[in-house]
């Protein structure tokens, strides 16, 4: 039984999400708090296994609280946060704090939202159950620097497109619960020197044009939200929009990004396989493709996709992962050439561009 505690200041948020809870047979609810110091309280009782948890509330804010958690006892937090750009660059920095994923909630219309999410939120109570949030606090902020499930068919087909012989590179990286860490641990590593990058991270929209602005703060390498037709070049990250597929596509002997729309691809818009499905076909042997920490199977197919294209192909080895969910099962599906700790992938995409 997973057992989850709830601390938010709105009546109606506790309410609606006690619902939800209450009705699951693998969760507990161990109870409501309306702020961190009630919540604190409460936990004298039972220490929780996920806590949902709220930003903006009395007595305490969120992140507060979430930085003593994170520093007394590293407990598996989901952020319950607000739909809106101001929100979205506060959560931002609670994922960086130590939280391991992100539930939405408008300003208007927040019962039936909620209740609309149900599946978004209990997927991100299961996932944040499984996650291993010591390595969260264990990996340090800067590293040093080292020198109805569709698939994707419903988006494109599995046809080889790729043109083997060009100068660029396309580096594409895919992760989801505890990619936040991970990224920022890569990509800070990374010079400005290397092939260029495209990342799909599970996350809404809204909160990826300040997950793309905080890494460009951190990184040498330019670090952007993508926008259509923004091309894959040397020294540039592009990171997929909360709510929309990113395809690349060949231009010449360049290549681009394309925003979709379209309807969930393994149970997700933005789909780490609809990225590496169109990499396979546009880049082949001129890519490298890696799958990163995460719930699920997002992307494992899409792995296995680059690799019989031709492309080099990475997993995270379970023992750095926040979650061992989407890279073990492209490595099930043998889509992987090898499997290589988070403090190694940097040296890897180094490498990858060296040998271009």
């Amino acid at each position: 039984m997973i057992k989850v505690a709830i601390v938010d200041d709105s009546a109606v948020v506790r309410q609606v999400l006690s619902s939800m809870l209450e009705n699951q047979p693998d969760i507990t609810l161990l109870g409501c708090a309306r702020d961190p110091l009630f919540a604190l309280k409460l936990f004298e009782q039972q220490w929780p296994d996920v806590i949902i948890l709220d930003i903006e509330m009395p007595r305490m804010d969120g992140i507060t609280f979430l930085k003593k958690i994170m520093s007394e006892k590293p407990t598996p937090v989901v952020i319950c946060s607000t739909l809106t750009e101001k929100g979205a660059s506060v959560t931002i920095s609670a994922l960086a704090a130590g939280a391991v994923d992100i539930i939405t909630k408008p300003k208007l219309g927040l019962k039936g939202f909620l209740e609309e999410s149900q599946t978004r939120l209990l997927q991100a109570v299961r996932a944040a159950a499984k996650a291993s949030v010591a390595k969260l606090r264990a990996a340090p902020v800067k590293p040093m620097p080292v020198v109805a499930k569709h698939d994707a068919d419903i988006l494109l087909s599995s046809s080889p497109q790729a043109l083997h012989q060009t100068t660029d590179k396309v580096v594409a990286l895919g992760t989801s619960t505890g990619g936040t860490h991970a990224l920022e641990y890569v990509l800070t590593a990374l010079p400005r020197t290397c092939a260029g990058i495209v990342v799909v991270q599970h996350m809404p929209e809204h909160f990826t044009a300040a997950f793309a602005s905080r890494l460009n703060a951190l990184c040498e390498m330019e670090v952007k939200e993508a926008e259509d037709n923004d091309r894959v070049m040397p020294g540039l990250v592009l990171i997929a929009n909360g709510g929309k597929h990113m395809l690349l596509q060949r231009s010449g002997a360049q290549y681009r990004v394309q925003l979709k729309d379209g309807p969930l691809v393994s149970r997700h818009r933005p789909s780490v396989d609809v990225l590496f499905r169109s990499v396979a076909n546009a880049a082949g042997n001129n890519a490298l493709g890696i799958i990163m920490t995460g719930m699920g199977d997002d992307g494992a197919r899409g792995l296995l996709d680059m690799h019989q294209a031709g492309a080099t192909t990475l997993a995270q080895d379970e023992a750095s992962c926040v979650v061992y969910g989407m890279p073990k099962e492209a490595v099930k599906l043998g889509a992987a050439n090898r499997q290589v700790a988070l403090a190694n992938i940097a040296e890897e995409i180094i490498n990858f561009t060296r040998a271009c």
